[in-house]
């Protein structure tokens, strides 16, 4: 059989489920390698951060990523903000293909932009919508037909086991087996109702290990990060725990050793992993076309709109001046910036024409002749040295990127102006992600472990305070 003797995990929090998985991306796709297996998901709780650099380094290292997240189902309708059950289930989403990948963005957008309260949480419905191209999966204890089976309601739990199936499509849900070798009955009994659901409803199996953390040894330091999200500490009797030490990434033999019986749960999901392929294009420029006036190519306006500027600035346009227009204009033209540098002058122009504070501009754009002369940069290039190349360079194909600051109380009318003008598809805000800084690791480590506040201090003042400072980094200073 094609899929004897394979497995794949499909259920992993890496350390973007921030305090609540520990795995480094680059440690978890090299452990996967080491231990033979050629697929991984990545199912962080209820976001996709992580997912671009899993991509990245799986395709690196020549392993199949599978994207997907781990989403919380609200119980009510997504969008209440005072809802009356404020719980919520588990489902593990696993993107299929090209409009899966899609629609599972779409979804946990729909989560935190509409839906988020405390968590981003979705519903039924919301999964319907953007069902296409997406692999489901029951998910742990957390999951909705666990809970049921748990609250001795097996009829419901068949009831919502089908309705997923509706929603997904055969062969597009699965029960979720798991053994992380719980003393207590409560896996075992799921496991035993979802073993006679899915013969009774023909929904296959498959078997997971909710993995938090890469190796058993990790145990502890996941521990104590369950500890900084709780706010407790690891001497505390009541609190959130891990039962067991069995949340890593076993190997495939480790895993057909828990589910020896369930052979086919266990090839299952070589099964889903072979048919979860997707390509990311990092390299087609998705930017929407300026449009310009009557008489105009794009690249003629721009051009226009250039040595318009640098009249304006500089009166007697010199050769050193001109030369350094050439060259820059050249270079953005033949990299397929020239709506991009009109996009970015048209909100600029907005702003000042309607009296919105805009800052001088920050970071390399200030190199550039041409930002100078659209106005887009308050600052001379030539009367301060600065160097095209930093901002913008044939040999390193990226994005440029301009820093521009509007005045707080204004700028979402600068934002809903491009909005208007460009399409809501077409903009984005830019999330930003949360980590540990190596002091402030240190000082939430040392109340976790319940150690004094002296020698907590004393060690966090050992790592300098510098950009970008990290404990390793602190250690081979010292």
């Amino acid at each position: 059989m094609k899929y004897k003797d394979k497995f794949a995990h499909l259920h992993v929090h890496t350390e973007y489920s921030l305090l609540d998985g520990s795995i480094k991306i680059k440690d978890l796709i090299s452990r996967t390698k080491e231990l033979g297996m050629d697929s991984i998901a990545i199912t962080d709780h209820g976001s996709m951060f992580g997912v671009i650099q899993f991509y990245k380094e799986a395709k690196k290292q020549g392993i199949n990523p599978i994207i997907g997240s781990e989403v919380y189902v609200a119980i009510d309708k997504y969008t209440d903000k005072e809802p009356k059950d404020k719980s919520q289930y588990h489902l593990i989403l696993l993107a299929e293909n090209q409009e899966g990948y899609q629609n599972l963005m779409k979804i946990v957008s729909e989560a935190y932009v509409n839906g988020f309260y405390y968590k981003p949480r979705v519903d039924h419905d919301i999964l319907r919508k953007y069902s296409k191209g997406i692999i489901a999966l029951s998910a742990c204890l957390g999951g909705e037909v666990p809970r049921h089976i748990l609250n001795n309601n097996i009829e419901k739990a068949e009831e919502i086991a089908l309705k997923y199936k509706e929603i997904f499509g055969e062969n597009n849900f699965f029960l979720e087996l798991q053994d992380a070798g719980m003393e207590d009955d409560d896996q075992r009994d799921v496991n035993r109702e979802l073993r006679k659901m899915s013969e009774k409803l023909d929904i296959g199996l498959v078997a997971t290990n909710d993995i938090h953390y890469l190796k058993r040894e990790d145990a502890l330091v996941h521990d104590v990060l369950l500890c900084i999200q709780t706010g407790k500490t690891v001497d505390e009797e009541k609190r959130m725990r891990f039962p067991t030490n069995e949340f890593y990434l076993k190997s495939p033999d480790e895993m057909k050793e828990i589910f020896s019986n369930d052979i086919k749960a266990l090839e299952n999901t070589a099964w889903i992993a072979d048919r979860c392929k997707i390509e990311i294009d990092f390299d087609t420029l998705h930017l929407p076309e300026y449009s310009v006036p009557n008489g105009f190519s794009n690249k003629e306006y721009l051009k226009f709109l250039i040595l318009k500027g640098l009249k304006e600035r500089y009166g007697n346009i010199t050769e050193e001046i001109n030369e350094r227009f050439k060259y820059e204009f050249n270079t953005i033209i033949e990299m397929g910036y020239t709506d991009y540098f009109l996009i970015v002058w048209d909100f600029i122009r907005f702003a000042r024409e309607n009296e919105i504070m805009v800052g001088p501009g920050r970071g390399s754009a200030a190199g550039s002749i041409v930002s100078y002369a659209l106005g887009i940069i308050d600052i001379d290039p030539l009367e301060y040295g600065l160097i095209f190349e930093r901002f913008l360079n044939p040999e390193r194909i990226s994005m440029p990127d301009i820093d521009i600051d509007f005045c707080y109380e204004r700028r979402e009318e600068v934002i809903e102006y491009v909005v208007q003008k460009y399409g809501e598809d077409r903009v984005a805000q830019i999330v930003t992600f949360g980590t540990m800084a190596a002091r402030g690791a240190i000082r939430d480590v040392g109340r976790a472990i319940n150690m004094s506040y002296g020698k907590v201090d004393f060690i966090a003042k050992q790592i300098p305070m510098a950009i970008g400072m990290t404990i390793e980094k602190a250690l081979d200073i010292n």
